[in-house]
């Protein structure tokens, strides 16, 4: 993937600013070092090596403008990172300076009180003005600002063009037309699956929830109450759970997929229709679906609309048992500039978190275009509580969805044991 003339000569000229769940007794170092040795925590890919290329240019150009700085980086396994950073936490003197972390993760981590409040930084650093809303609320919590978005991930409507043109279908405008597309397709061709969804992939299903004006939970800060039970909500579940039929995905074969699954699917060429993200092209691509196959935003209810997505990512954040609070700061801003994000997306299909890099990106690369004006349309995140990562463990929205999908309770009787435990779990961290 090359980079234009004009991204390449925009990037040259961008100044890099020098600019699980255990309450832990980590506290902020009274030291700020100007000078030794940074670690740096970041998440090891499935091809890691182009992630590693760019952060070394970040490493070498930040080493030769801090003289007597030495930066080490560690790259951990993302299913391991509970563990690791929880540690971290509760023994700054092995911690990190910098780590990187997903970003429903920022709550959980504000009340483990290990990353530090850059407000004032962020403020201060004029590329801020141009991220991404939000994702800058993804490192936002009850006002104040732990980190700086890396980038962003976010679905759409992959659809196979040579079903399509076979069957004569036209690409489904509103939500009502993508059940019925997916029926016609699954009696057309009865070896594929019409949309297929998962019982677990819960960022597939809460578009359909979003879509029709529900919500996960309603509130801000410490006070949350879950609304996954409310009116339209439970509109958005139905539309959801419909879709594990036989006429469409079988529930005995759809209700354990997980996100994952389901883009395995699709790019095997065993469905018509899948809900996948900017980050399973390169899967998809490598299917053998390769050619074969266009993306599209999710529609929404109403003909034309965008359903929103979640927008997913991650962020980097200093913690605050640094010893070093200038440089590494510093060094987040320059592994999250405009510069280094336009390189990741160059080398690893990231989407910058920045929306004058990511136009220009959708301008170079034709794939990224719908993922974009989801972006634009408006996306949504989790709750910015610490009981997020609680509820996200615990499945309790894949079991509401799995035991509607089996007929083991109705939408209201599921959402409403859903909405208890979620409840219980905004109530325990107060």
């Amino acid at each position: 993937m090359k980079l234009s003339p004009r991204l390449a000569v925009l990037l040259s000229a961008l100044v890099v600013t020098a600019c699980a769940p255990q309450t832990s007794d980590n506290s902020a170092s009274d030291k700020d070092e100007k000078s030794g040795t940074l670690r740096v925590w970041l998440f090891q890919e499935v091809g890691n090596q182009p992630k590693q290329k760019v952060v070394d240019s970040v490493v070498a150009a930040f080493e030769k403008e801090h003289e007597g700085t030495k930066v080490e980086v560690e790259y951990i396994p993302v299913e391991t990172r509970a563990q690791r950073v929880k540690a971290a936490f509760n023994d700054p003197k092995s911690a990190p300076d910098v780590i990187e972390y997903g970003n429903t993760d920022t709550a959980g981590y504000v009340k483990d009180g290990g990353l530090l409040d850059v407000t004032k930084e962020f403020g201060d650093w004029s590329e801020t003005k141009d991220t991404d809303p939000t994702a800058e609320q993804s490192v936002t919590v009850d006002g104040k600002v732990y980190g700086a978005p890396f980038y962003v991930g976010v679905r759409a409507l992959y659809y196979r063009t040579d079903i399509f043109e076979k069957l004569g279908l036209e690409v489904p405008k509103n939500m009502a037309e993508l059940a019925t597309t997916a029926r016609r397709i699954r009696a057309a061709e009865p070896e594929l699956y019409g949309l297929v969804v998962g019982g677990a992939y819960t960022y597939g299903a809460m578009p359909f929830v979003w879509a029709n004006g529900g919500e996960i939970a309603t509130g801000k800060g410490g006070s949350y109450a879950s609304a996954i039970d409310s009116a339209d909500a439970q509109k958005g579940i139905k539309a959801y759970t419909s879709l594990f039929s036989d006429d469409n995905c079988p529930a005995a074969k759809c209700a354990g997929m997980g996100g994952n699954d389901t883009v395995t699917a699709f790019a095997a060429g065993k469905a018509g229709m899948a809900i996948g993200g900017d980050f399973s092209h390169a899967a998809v691509e490598a299917g053998k679906v390769k050619g074969k196959y266009a993306v599209v935003p999710l529609p929404g209810v109403k003909a034309g609309s965008v359903a929103p997505a979640f927008a997913g990512g991650n962020n980097i954040g200093v913690l605050k048992s640094t010893s070093h609070r200038t440089l590494a700061v510093q060094l987040m801003e320059q592994l999250t500039s405009k510069k280094t994000q336009a390189a990741m997306f160059e080398s690893m299909g990231f989407l910058p978190t920045f929306g004058d890099v990511r136009q220009q990106a959708a301008k170079e690369e034709p794939f990224v275009k719908p993922f974009v004006e989801t972006l634009a349309s408006g996306t949504k995140f989790v709750p910015a509580s610490p009981a997020w990562s609680e509820i996200d463990s615990s499945l309790v929205l894949p079991t509401m969805f799995q035991e509607v999908i089996s007929g083991k309770k109705d939408v209201a009787g599921a959402s409403g044991d859903a909405a208890k435990k979620m409840d219980e779990a905004f109530g325990s961290v107060g």
